[in-house]
């Protein structure tokens, strides 16, 4: 997987951000075990330490457990899973509601539009 970083977010926070969407997403799946602390610093080109501090953060979020001897896993808790997914649904919506309505679209409009359009997923 290649690691592209945003110069102007921190760094950290786009590490904790991406394995917070990988995890919501499915793509690394409950109970899977994480690659090293070094390993993914290598692959994503930053310092193990902040690797570190990122991966302790989305371990306090709750969506890695740390099995002591044996590395971080993805929760099996599919409620906290759950619940950051709403989370991120609702920010983003939020966030692409705000930006309608700055260019002046009401919120019937903003509706409308969403129903007639056709995204293939």
């Amino acid at each position: 997987m290649a690691w592209i970083f945003d110069s102007n977010a921190p760094i950290f926070k786009q590490i904790v951000d991406t394995i917070s969407l990988k995890i919501i997403k499915g793509d690394y799946k409950t109970g899977q075990k994480l690659d090293s602390v070094r390993d993914l610093a290598v692959e994503a080109g930053v310092n193990p330490n902040t690797m570190q501090r990122a991966l302790v953060s989305v371990e306090e979020m709750g969506l890695l457990e740390t099995k002591r001897g044996d590395g971080r896993y993805i929760t099996e808790n599919t409620e906290i899973i759950s619940k950051l997914k709403e989370d991120y649904i609702r920010k983003n919506t939020a966030d692409f509601i705000k930006k309608m309505s700055e260019f002046g679209f009401s919120t019937p409009e903003i509706i409308s539009f969403i129903e007639k359009t056709n995204i293939n997923l």
